[in-house]
């Protein structure tokens, strides 16, 4: 179960940016200052969507890995509760 929390908190708690979300805003920044055209920024705005589409699906697919291993925890501190058979 404190393994649990400890995923969760680990986890969910991330309010800084990524490297890898740095590294797409430069890129695209970069990008932008190079071409001036309209097609490449609408082919990053259609990329963008996806990208923000998966990772809301990893962190959905996440929160529930945690909540199943916090259940995990729970049903296995209550099983330690249960008496025991004794053998006689």
């Amino acid at each position: 179960m404190l393994v649990g929390f400890v995923v969760q908190f680990w986890v969910v708690a991330q309010p800084k940016a990524t490297q890898n979300d740095l590294a797409s805003a430069n890129l695209a920044r970069m990008e932008a200052s190079i071409s001036g055209s309209s097609k490449i920024t609408q082919n990053k705005s259609n990329s963008s969507k996806f990208l923000n589409e998966l990772k809301k699906k990893q962190k959905k697919q996440l929160e529930y890995v945690t909540y199943f291993i916090m259940l995990l925890g729970v049903l296995s501190l209550g099983s330690s509760f249960l008496k025991k058979k004794e053998e006689s």
